[in-house]
């Protein structure tokens, strides 16, 4: 038996995850659910947006399944995904993009590419934040090491060594950040140099936008920093139909959190009409982490055949069905 931390989440997060419970239940996989809150519901029960009681159940099960979380706007809030991964040092996050069938694809059939970003520093943590006293001047400190270019390097390598592709593109802009992507191209040359059975190239990453939407198909695992990860991940589930079929996993050396990374859409909460292939697909990163590889192609092949059947397809994916009813259709093609 394995036990997972479950968090529900806010807006549309408790549907969806409901649905992957059906889903992963149906399985017959042998899990067991810790269910704990974070988010806008931890904050009403709790008094804090991630309760203590929620990372000692991280800490304790190693793994966590997770559905959108809404962090309050102002008052001083932090981005509750920004603070576990700095709980966890969780410095690996992974985006796969993948065409599927029946969906808003610009590019149909095309596109297969993960994309793994550094997660724990570079610009997007926003570190040494300071705004002048008369409001005119804004300054941003970003900071690159060796250790964080390294591991992410080595996992995007080792990524593809273990799921059989056969090339890494570093993406970066060394070209005018000479210091952090400087460093952080010559560390993933380094580390590529350790792998000569995978090809390697470079790219700056304004040619790397350009290039994902003309030529996706080019692109097999990205590895990249922190905010142009975050830039091209999303960039990637919108060449796909959209962020409904992202999902993600932060991966650290003592924890991992799988997720959907849209958002809560609190303007369809309860109505029962969220898609929840996003939140589907993260739980197959989970079964591929807790060493499970058959039984996460085994949920992916009956989302497909789902999608292909156009069998109670929410209305975001052009059907009329309900959350519910695709979660059931899909365990039916388990």
């Amino acid at each position: 038996m394995t036990t997972i931390t479950v968090i529900r989440g806010d807006g549309i997060g408790p549907e969806i995850m409901d649905a992957t419970l059906h889903v992963l239940d149906a399985m017959q996989l042998g899990l067991a659910y810790e269910f704990e809150d974070a988010g806008m519901v931890a904050l009403e029960k709790h008094g804090a947006l991630l309760p203590e009681a929620t990372l000692d159940s991280i800490r304790r099960n190693k793994v966590a399944l997770k559905s959108p979380l809404t962090t309050p706007v102002g008052g001083g809030f932090s981005s509750i995904n920004v603070e576990l991964r700095r709980r966890f040092d969780l410095y690996a996050n992974v985006r796969p993009a993948r065409t599927f069938p029946n969906t808003r694809a610009r590019f149909p059939g095309k596109v297969d590419l993960i994309t793994v970003r550094e997660n724990t520093e570079g610009a997007y943590i926003g570190e040494g934040q300071e705004v002048s006293a008369d409001g005119e001047t804004a300054v941003l400190t970003q900071k690159v090491t060796r250790k964080g270019s390294e591991r992410i390097a080595r996992y995007a390598f080792e990524l593809a060594r273990t799921t059989g592709r056969r090339k890494v593109t570093v993406v970066h802009k060394a070209n005018i950040l000479k210091s952090t992507s400087g460093l952080f191209l010559k560390t993933a040359r380094e580390v590529a140099a350790q792998y000569p059975d995978i090809e390697c190239n470079e790219m700056i990453v304004d040619n790397a936008c350009m290039q994902l939407v003309m030529r996706p198909e080019q692109f097999d695992i990205i590895v990249t920093t922190n905010l142009f990860g975050d830039i091209i991940s999303d960039l990637c589930a919108g060449l796909v139909g959209g962020l409904g079929l992202a999902p993600g996993a932060n991966i650290g050396t003592e924890a991992a959190i799988f997720e959907a990374v849209h958002g809560s859409a609190p303007d369809i909460a309860g109505k029962g009409i969220a898609n929840p292939c996003a939140l589907l697909l993260g739980a197959a990163q989970m079964l591929d982490h807790l060493g499970k590889p058959d039984q996460a192609q085994r949920l992916r092949g009956a989302i497909i055949a789902t999608l292909e059947a156009k069998d109670s397809l929410t209305p975001d994916l052009g059907g009329e069905g309900n959350t519910l009813a695709f979660a059931k259709a899909i365990a039916s093609r388990l």
